[in-house]
């Protein structure tokens, strides 16, 4: 069988290396923590020190890292996987970066006879753990079309699509994660002032969820928030970063970005706040100190 070559048993990479290992791929993992070879084993995959040894002997090489720098790294630093690939081996990253960042990998990829993909996911770690994120691929469509039956081992096929050329994917991922982060936004102030009204947070909760305002976030994710989880799977910097990528594509583009603007400053002050703490509603946490009150269920 086409062997996989997996980078990153971060949070994600973890569980979804475990998948390709049942669905009977053979997996050669790599991470940059050493102490992760164990892990490697327990998921039933053989481990490389380096991308560049995973890369050798890879069909396919899997990057799932934390950003744009550390897939740079993993495919051209030291011990970088990129010179290792074989021409006519396919590289298909699945993490969130931006097309800029990643264009000039992927141009050498095709330089080297690499064949490239994107397909950064959403859905998160329990998505990740049953098989159903959501894949959000670009690239070309044969490429696309010969690894699907891999990446509907880690997605929904309901919910892979193909979005168009490079860059489309990363696109569409860094524009979900803004309207997402938007609405948390929208609704910590809604609610902030719904609780200084005198409203009953839980009855209101459920009106929001019944009314033309509904949405995914306030159905499934509203309620981590009123329990007190603030989301700690990812980090504030890295949401920065994300939301920054995006208004440097508006300006570029020429487009109005005042809402969205505003989403990535409060993200910024939020993390000067808290630091580079994981929690994807840290920037609602803020909204609460400031408002001298936390968004909790009444008891």
């Amino acid at each position: 069988m086409t062997v996989i070559g997996f980078a990153g048993l971060g949070r994600m990479g973890r569980p979804m290396c475990a998948n390709l290992v049942r669905a009977g791929y053979p997996v050669v993992a790599t991470d940059l923590r050493p102490e992760c070879e164990q892990l490697a084993h327990s998921l039933g995959a053989q481990w490389s020190a380096s991308t560049e040894a995973t890369a050798t002997r890879a069909d396919v090489l899997i990057t799932m890292l934390p950003g744009p720098a550390e897939v740079h790294d993993a495919l051209l630093g030291a011990g970088g996987g990129l010179a290792a690939l074989a021409p006519g081996a396919t590289w298909i990253d699945m993490s969130s970066s931006s097309p800029d960042a990643a264009e000039p990998i992927q141009r050498l990829a095709r330089e080297r006879g690499v064949h490239t993909l994107e397909a950064p996911v959403g859905g998160g770690i329990p998505a990740a753990r049953d098989g159903s994120l959501q894949l959000f691929a670009a690239g070309d469509a044969a490429v696309f079309a010969s690894q699907r039956p891999l990446l509907e081992v880690l997605g929904d096929p309901a919910r892979t699509h193909h979005l168009g050329p490079h860059g489309a994917g990363y696109t569409a991922k860094l524009l979900v994660n803004l309207l997402w982060f938007g609405q948390a936004i929208a609704a910590g102030e809604a609610l902030l002032l719904a609780r200084a009204a005198g409203l009953d947070l839980r009855v209101l909760h459920e009106v929001l969820n019944s009314s033309s305002a509904a949405s995914t976030f306030l159905r499934r994710d509203l309620a981590a928030l009123l329990t007190g989880d603030y989301l700690e799977s990812f980090g504030l910097d890295r949401i920065c970063e994300e939301l920054g990528a995006l208004d440097a594509m508006a300006r570029a583009h020429g487009v109005p970005f005042e809402l969205s603007d505003l989403v990535s400053r409060t993200h910024q002050r939020a993390l000067r706040h808290f630091g580079p703490r994981d929690g994807e509603l840290l920037a609602v946490a803020l909204l609460e100190e400031q408002a001298g009150t936390q968004l909790r269920y009444d008891r």
